[in-house]
């Protein structure tokens, strides 16, 4: 461990108490009480995590989280919305966030989570699909897909860039094509969390959604990321 983690909370009880409870988990805290200055520690101290509240002075959670994903796609971000902000979350995965943390947490789901983070974070560039094997470049209904770059061109000649998460959920969707997939296995594979634990397939949903919209010619109607009602999702390789 020792992995060095920015925190960025205008709560101080809340700061002190995530702060201190890393610390005791062996990682190196960095603090922060507004996103400017969350966003300033990140570009000196260039941490390997990020846990951002919302809302924030001076800029918000997904201010910062926008500004980092301009150059950085690599560097785990995970949000925390207050219990209930539904339009937080979906906005957070939209910019980029690779997870969100809903208020009041357990601290060992939040470590769990970190852990997790952490721990796809450190799969090495060619591995990004978590392990699982797939083709390295994909083509599917007129889609090439570079798992590796994470770069794709769509059917219309546009190019596009896919984040970590996104290359590790079509990556496995590749490795199993005309499968049934369902949202818990998702989660387990992808996100590296116990389906058992409390949160929400939402987050599935979402990255599906969109990643749909950079694959497919009509999103509304899916040529490759079919929806299985009840279930989860199949992906077909209509080459």
């Amino acid at each position: 461990m020792n992995e060095k983690i920015l925190v960025a909370e205008d709560d101080p009880a809340i700061l002190t108490g995530v702060a201190d409870l890393l610390e005791i988990e062996g990682y190196r805290v960095v603090k922060a009480e507004d996103g400017k200055t969350a966003l300033e520690l990140y570009k000196k101290e260039n941490p390997d995590l990020l846990l951002l509240d919302v809302m924030m002075p001076l800029l918000s959670g997904y201010d910062v989280c926008r500004n980092i994903r301009r150059d950085d796609s690599l560097t785990p971000i995970l949000m925390l919305t207050a219990k209930g902000e539904e339009v937080d979350k979906v906005v957070g995965l939209e910019l980029g966030a690779d997870d969100y943390i809903v208020k009041p947490f357990g601290m060992a789901e939040l470590t769990a989570r970190i852990r997790s983070a952490l721990r796809r974070a450190a799969l090495p560039k060619n591995n990004a699909r978590n392990g699982y094997e797939a083709e390295l470049v994909l083509h599917a209904s007129g889609v090439t897909v570079d798992f590796d770059a994470m770069t794709g061109r769509d059917s219309d000649g546009r190019t596009f860039s896919l984040t970590p998460k996104e290359t590790a959920l079509l990556g496995y969707f590749a490795a199993n094509p005309g499968k049934a997939v369902s949202r818990e296995t998702l989660l387990d594979v992808v996100w590296g969390i116990d389906p058992d634990c409390d949160i929400t397939t939402r987050s599935v949903d979402q990255h599906v959604a969109r990643l749909r919209q950079k694959i497919e010619q009509n999103p509304a109607e899916p040529r490759l990321i079919h929806t299985v009602h009840g279930v989860g999702y199949r992906f077909e390789n209509n080459r």
